[in-house]
């Protein structure tokens, strides 16, 4: 039995992944999956206490599960274990009071308002 090796299963262990820093303070990233031609991610994310997402538009569907700690944004609070998904143009700005570990999905990268090249279409 032939398996084409481009077919199969890619597991990621992310405990094996080093954080990485974004250009936002207090926020590191593990890039598990991307697709640079549609942009597409899966990203997880870290935020130290504080910790601010700048201002941004969502260009497709954002879906995000709150692994630990506390995310938010003018629209509501999510806690460990929970789940949220953004539609296609909302606009927002995140942010952790207490630090958080997020699962970030994307369909498309994100337009922020101050010009960020982190995963985002240009400005």
């Amino acid at each position: 039995m032939n398996i084409d090796a481009s077919k199969r299963s890619i597991y990621i262990d992310p405990e094996n992944l080093s954080w990485q820093p974004s250009t936002f303070d207090g926020i590191e990233h593990k890039i598990l999956w991307s697709d640079s031609e549609t942009g597409r991610s899966t990203i997880l994310f870290k935020l130290a206490p504080g910790a601010v997402v700048p201002a941004h538009e969502h260009m497709d569907v954002e879906q995000t599960w709150v692994i630990s700690g506390d995310f938010e944004d003018e629209e509501g609070v999510a806690l460990a274990g929970q789940y949220i998904w953004r539609p296609a143009g909302n606009r927002h700005t995140a942010r952790s009071r207490n630090g958080a570990v997020i699962l970030g999905m994307f369909m498309a990268p994100n337009k922020f308002d101050i010009g960020s090249k982190f995963y985002t279409e240009d400005p």
